[in-house]
């Protein structure tokens, strides 16, 4: 899931995710891209490795989460 915001709408955003408990990795050039491609469309290829190094983020931080 991505989400964006500036300035205040930023920092409620991430106040949220962290009382949830929901890890934050910020890149506003993604997120501002990704935010255009519509649900349910392909990824154009010059974004696979970009979102291939998020993947790798969020599975190395569901494996710390699954030794707790």
């Amino acid at each position: 899931m991505t989400a964006s915001g500036k300035g205040r709408i930023a920092e409620i955003i991430m106040k949220k995710a962290e009382e949830a408990g929901v890890a934050l990795m910020e890149d506003p050039d993604l997120v501002s891209v990704l935010g255009k491609i519509p649900v349910g469309q392909t990824i154009p290829p010059p974004l696979y490795r970009a979102v291939a190094e998020v993947l790798a983020y969020v599975y190395r931080i569901n494996k710390k989460f699954d030794k707790d």
